[in-house]
């Protein structure tokens, strides 16, 4: 039988505010145990909350990257339940009045671009962090209090990789935004997944089950896809899916049972009563949506359209936003947009991977980098002698020096060429049979030979043009 799948996202995402959402306790990770709290967080008898203006800001413009409507009045409301890692006895969250809706992101996955409803965000307060160790748990309560943006999409993702893809966008859109650092592996942007499947005729949703707390993005494609194809195992055996949640295993790669759903928890929310309704200045909503930085999808139209970038390229770039703050930052220096996407995506990028660093942490200067490419563009130096210089480059070496050194150690007089290439044509006949036979690769061993011959100080596509012209000169006059 076919099946239609159904996935929903839910993410949570930790702002990055200097205090807590509703308290003047700092907001730091990886301090002392139960060193970044205050009477608030620990819901001391007699205190009261505050709301964070700055958590508001970034809820704000998470709405207006996300095109969601924005509510001019915030309020808050109380989640009723007991859990060891909820001081209050409640959380203080947005269920009424969420401060935005109805907003959408786009997918484009082979090529295909399909919009994703997004239902709903809301701001609420983080729990603190329970740990597990034998017999015994320990709660953490630094991170009580840390405001969080709840973001809800729609139903209407049909597989990991769109799953993936969609998680992916909200990440980058809230790192650009600068509300968050929004790094998975440490907690700060968390994912619950639903998943159900159905006949492929059948107009009902099938049986939803959660995946909780998702914490990379390839974890978010595998535990989608193994989830589906648990749930079509059990419906081809003729069963029903039981609407439970569950957990995703790294190491065997599959979904575990955590616990079954019960019928709907009763949270018994109210209105907060101790945060007033809180009607928003127009001006500064206003304020906020003029200051919003320029966002991933912006930044890889303008790659495409101003610098004449490839679809690749420019998605390969503003994957990584201190990568392409660091080519914009080149680019201010050169008009060798092509050229330095190249150099950058592929000699630059392979060495920050092997030394594990950062762009933030380049020695090489974008200026000494927009020197460079120049040069090849202009073809003061060969592509055959930039690599390495780039290298050296990288190192700390300076720009200007190794390219003014290898324009002197050049080999551009054609006489001399000449000969040399009749040289290499001699002393290769089966390449020279092989290219007279229509195999083209040919000249490129050809090329690599008189390359090595002038120690790369020779433009490849001077020497590529003089090869072909000695052989053909040579097959005439035969």
């Amino acid at each position: 039988m076919k099946y239609r799948t159904t996935v929903g996202v839910e993410i949570h995402c930790e702002l990055r505010t200097e205090t807590k959402m509703f308290s003047s306790a700092p907001v730091s990770f990886h301090k002392v145990p139960n060193s970044m709290v205050n009477e608030i967080d620990l819901a001391l008898p007699g205190t009261l909350p505050s709301v964070n203006k700055k958590a508001v800001e970034y809820a704000l413009a998470a709405c207006m990257a996300l095109d969601m409507e924005i509510d001019p009045v915030v309020r808050f409301d109380r989640k009723n339940y007991y859990y060891p890692d909820l001081p209050k006895g409640y959380q203080i969250t947005q269920q009424f009045h969420p401060v935005g809706k109805n907003g959408h992101v786009f997918l484009q996955i082979d090529g295909i671009k399909k919009e994703i409803r997004i239902e709903r965000l809301h701001m609420e307060e983080d729990t603190a962090q329970m740990f597990h160790k034998g017999n015994h748990t320990y709660i953490d309560y630094n991170r009580a209090g840390i405001p969080l943006i709840e973001i809800v999409s729609a139903p209407e993702m049909s597989s990991g990789n769109e799953a993936a893809a969609y998680v992916e966008i909200l990440r980058n859109t809230l790192y650009y935004l600068g509300v968050s650092d929004a790094k998975m592996e440490e907690g700060s942007l968390r994912c619950d997944i639903n998943v159900s499947v159905r006949p492929w005729d059948s107009e009902k949703l099938g049986v939803k089950t959660e995946i909780k707390n998702l914490n990379s993005i390839s974890n978010i494609r595998k535990a989608v896809d193994y989830e589906v194809s648990r749930q079509i195992e059990i419906l081809d055996a003729g069963k029903e899916v039981e609407p439970v949640t569950l957990r995703f295993e790294e190491v065997s790669g599959k979904t575990v049972f955590m616990r079954r759903k019960e019928e709907s928890v009763d949270y018994r929310y109210f209105p907060e009563p101790n945060i007033p309704a809180i009607e928003l200045d127009p001006e500064w909503i206003g304020l906020i949506r003029a200051n919003l930085p320029e966002l991933p999808e912006q930044r890889r139209v303008r790659y495409l359209r101003e610098y004449g970038l490839s679809e690749y390229e420019a998605g390969v770039l503003v994957q990584d936003k201190e990568l392409s703050d660091y080519f914009d930052k080149m680019c201010a220096h050169t008009k060798s947009y092509k050229t330095a996407s190249k150099y950058l995506l592929t000699g630059v990028l392979g060495y920050m991977n092997a030394g594990k660093i950062r762009p933030e942490d380049l020695k090489m200067k974008p200026a000494d980098f927009a020197l460079l490419c120049d040069a090849v563009t202009d073809k003061t130096v060969y592509s055959s002698q930039a690599k390495s210089i780039l290298t050296e480059i990288l190192e700390g070496a300076d720009a200007k020096n190794l390219i003014q050194s290898a324009n002197k150690g050049k080999v551009s007089d054609i006489g001399e060429l000449a000969e040399t290439v009749k040289q290499v044509i001699g002393e290769n006949p089966e390449a020279v049979k092989d290219y007279k036979s229509g195999k083209d690769r040919a000249i490129g061993y050809l090329t690599g030979k008189m390359m090595k011959k002038t120690g790369g100080m020779a433009d490849p596509a001077v020497i590529s043009r003089l090869i072909k012209e000695e052989i053909d000169k040579s097959e005439r006059e035969w």
